[in-house]
């Protein structure tokens, strides 16, 4: 279960918008500053059960692998593709929408590229 979009208004419109079988990077904010993993939302955002007097939502997030390589904040601050990214303009902002380039493109920082006929994770 993924807790951390917390009740902040712009948080919480985008977590209402994941449905499950997207696909999420994680990224770790406090020691390394960087994307690490990918993981597949397993159940669409539902009420958090442990705060039943908010509007606090989560969603169930299920590991599908360690990126080949970490990819930092100053990595993708420093990628002209990425630019429009919200979150990097943001970095407390826990959840936002990447474009299917942005995405491939951090998936290509960190070490897996795209072959023909076998589509990205």
């Amino acid at each position: 279960m993924w807790r951390h979009a917390g009740n902040r208004p712009d948080a919480l419109r985008q977590l209402k918008l994941v449905q499950r079988g997207d696909r999420a990077l994680c990224y770790h904010g406090k020691a390394e500053h960087a994307v690490y993993a990918l993981a597949e939302v397993s159940r669409d955002p539902y009420p958090d059960p442990h705060d039943h007097d908010s509007k606090k939502m989560v969603m169930d997030l299920r590991a599908i692998e360690r990126l080949p390589r970490q990819v930092t904040l100053a990595e993708l601050r420093e990628n002209k593709l990425l630019r429009k990214i919200k979150f990097l303009k943001n970095t407390r902002l826990s959840i936002c929408p990447l474009s299917d380039e942005e995405y491939a493109e951090i998936l290509r920082m960190a070490g897996i590229v795209a072959s023909p006929g076998i589509p990205l994770p």
